[in-house]
């Protein structure tokens, strides 16, 4: 199926934002945002690009997705990427050693159309052409999405990927409407939020004395991040984690007097 209906506009309705980590190729930047504009999404973000931004070869290889390449924001980390979002999904196909769940892509879709029919924003993390994402990455997310590929052949190109998972999206979105009280849970924490948390725990553990082996300390902070992450935190409940930890700072500060 190839051409553009020029007569139909195009809406920029809330949709997932795509976020590519450390992307090599143009061509594949530009292969992506042609996959999501296909499906109606708009919102790509670009981590440390290698060849930088913008790309006259990701443009080309876009086939006229002017709306997706025109907006792509670049940032220099996950953890900016992704602060606005409430809800992440990373995608890989890797096996990870953490308690991370795992679920398809119908389920992926069906989570985002929720998150988004809340109001609030939910996006998907892809990573390295080479090597995908790596551990810390995975920590950030709510879960792990994989693809039901064959397992001798389980590699997809990134467009791929991006295909695969925004037509399950614009699928799901078409049959699913978001339940009218899920508002009683509270506000979703950003990822912004979630981060700020995860940094004050583990600047206050780093003063007590927690991390005993600094070889150690990696794997640890991604256990912690992984375990707080399932949690599935509300706005209010970080700010409650918050306190507790500033609280407990304050006492361990009196404790040195």
């Amino acid at each position: 199926m190839a051409g553009t209906d020029k007569s139909q506009k195009i809406t920029f309705a809330p949709s997932p934002a795509i976020i590519l980590c450390e992307p090599q190729l143009g061509e594949n930047i530009g292969t992506a945002a042609r996959a999501m504009a296909n499906f109606g999404l708009w919102d790509l973000r670009l981590v440390n690009p290698r060849d930088g931004w913008p790309s006259e070869k990701a443009a080309s290889a876009a086939a006229k997705a002017d709306h997706v390449i025109d907006r792509v924001r670049v940032f220099e980390t996950v953890e900016e990427a992704v602060a606005d979002l409430s809800l992440v999904l990373a995608t890989t196909a890797r096996k990870r050693d953490m308690f991370k769940p795992v679920i398809g892509p119908d389920e992926a879709a069906s989570r985002m159309v929720a998150t988004i029919g809340e109001g609030q924003k939910a996006g998907l993390l892809f990573g390295r052409e080479r090597w995908g994402l790596n551990n810390a990455e995975v920590a950030l997310s709510d879960a792990i999405v994989t693809l039901p590929v064959e397992a001798a052949f389980a590699s997809l190109n990134i467009a791929q990927a991006v295909l695969v998972l925004a037509y399950e999206w614009r699928r799901a979105k078409e049959v699913n409407e978001p339940l009218p009280f899920d508002f009683e849970n509270g506000a979703q924490a950003s990822k912004q939020d979630v981060v700020g948390m995860f940094t004050h725990l583990e600047n206050a553990l780093d003063k007590a004395g927690f991390f005993t082996v600094s070889e150690k300390r990696p794997s640890m902070v991604n256990n912690i991040r992984v375990m707080l992450t399932r949690a599935n935190l509300n706005a209010q409940e970080v700010r409650t984690f918050r306190g507790v930890i500033a609280a407990l700072e304050r006492r361990h500060e009196r404790g040195k007097e």
